[in-house]
């Protein structure tokens, strides 16, 4: 035998189990939200009793559920005792101001789930078994899930986007934030520039719920709404900036660069186009998060995918864009690509 050989770790086909009962995983913590079995955690004490009275279920329900955590090492167990791990008590615990219990309801969303009962038929026709556009079928109501429940996912992006855009950018500017869903991020910048007008463009009843969250930051005064298709609906720029914050990867390399240059045009002079997208490598499989997110695109949409850094720079480029640069956002799997109209 090969000497390096008698070092590897036997051949195993848990990875095929793994996968096949992954579904299981998603159940038990959608249900474990949805129970408020979290907060009975970090409230304590922790015992199957206590939780069973918190969550209005039954001990057996509750005890086997509960493992079923630890076993995936979502809580911990001690003598018969559940505690939060750090993850939970971050993530998980409606207490916490990081808590992303939240995005559960868009994530579980029929119109994110059910399309991954038909897998085989989506890659044979190369496209969502959804209708029409899929999820970005004019005024799907979805998104208006997606506006208010998807906000805490998003909102480590929204400082390290703003001070991107804003860099040597000071005085009074106008920004365009297309497909603005919950708004966090045109308001952001709105919040570190005082002098910054913001116009949310999305479909109405979405962008009530930005509206709502520009009242609570305190900029509604300096927030203005664009209601309808990103597509169709004339901009009235010029902008100084524009953000595209996960929009592109919903359709194909055509139909983003002609929404690219409809954003060039809308622009100042050396004004800024910034769109933030997960980005894969070259290679498509890595890192993981990115890679993978093409999955997802494919089971919602007509054409999306996730595009690596040189097709999004192909894109720009064909749409009159310069000066392109790429910014990872640490400890994210997402990339703010930016270019000059």
């Amino acid at each position: 035998m090969h000497p390096e050989r008698s070092a590897e770790a036997p051949l195993t086909p848990a990875i095929v189990f793994d996968m096949l009962q992954a579904h299981q995983r998603t159940a038990a913590l959608r249900a474990a939200i949805d129970l408020d079995v979290f907060r009975a955690v970090g409230e304590g004490p922790g015992d199957v009793a206590s939780i069973a009275r918190h969550c209005k279920a039954s001990e057996r329900g509750i005890r086997i559920l509960c493992d079923f955590l630890a076993v995936n090492g979502v809580i911990l167990k001690e003598q018969g005792v559940y505690r939060h791990s750090p993850t939970s008590a971050a993530f998980l615990d409606p207490r916490s101001p990081s808590s992303l219990a939240s995005i559960a309801q868009f994530l579980s969303h029929p119109a994110m789930t059910e399309p991954y009962r038909h897998i085989a038929d989506i890659v044979r026709a190369g496209r969502t078994v959804l209708p029409g556009e899929g999820s970005v079928e004019p005024e799907n109501p979805v998104w208006v899930q997606f506006a208010e429940t998807m906000a805490p996912m998003m909102a480590p992006m929204v400082a390290p986007l703003a001070a991107i855009v804003l860099e040597g950018q000071t005085g009074a500017m106008r920004v365009l934030d297309i497909a603005a869903g919950h708004g966090l991020f045109g308001i952001e910048i709105a919040r570190q520039n005082p002098e910054a007008r913001v116009t949310g463009l999305d479909w109405a009843p979405v962008l009530r719920v930005a509206l709502d969250n520009a009242r609570k930051a305190g900029v509604q005064d300096r927030y203005e709404m664009l209601p309808g298709s990103a597509f169709d609906v004339d901009y009235a720029g010029p902008y100084d900036a524009v953000l595209l914050t996960n929009f592109l990867h919903h359709f194909d390399k055509p139909t983003c660069v002609a929404l690219l240059k409809k954003v060039r045009a809308a622009l100042r002079p050396g004004g800024r186009a910034a769109t933030l997208e997960f980005v894969p490598n070259e290679d498509r499989i890595s890192p993981p998060m990115p890679a993978a997110f093409a999955m997802t695109m494919l089971a919602s949409t007509a054409a999306g995918d996730a595009y690596p850094l040189s097709e999004l720079n192909a894109m720009y480029t064909e749409a009159g864009f310069t000066g392109l640069t790429a910014h990872p956002i640490p400890m994210s799997p997402h990339t703010v690509v930016m270019g000059r109209a």
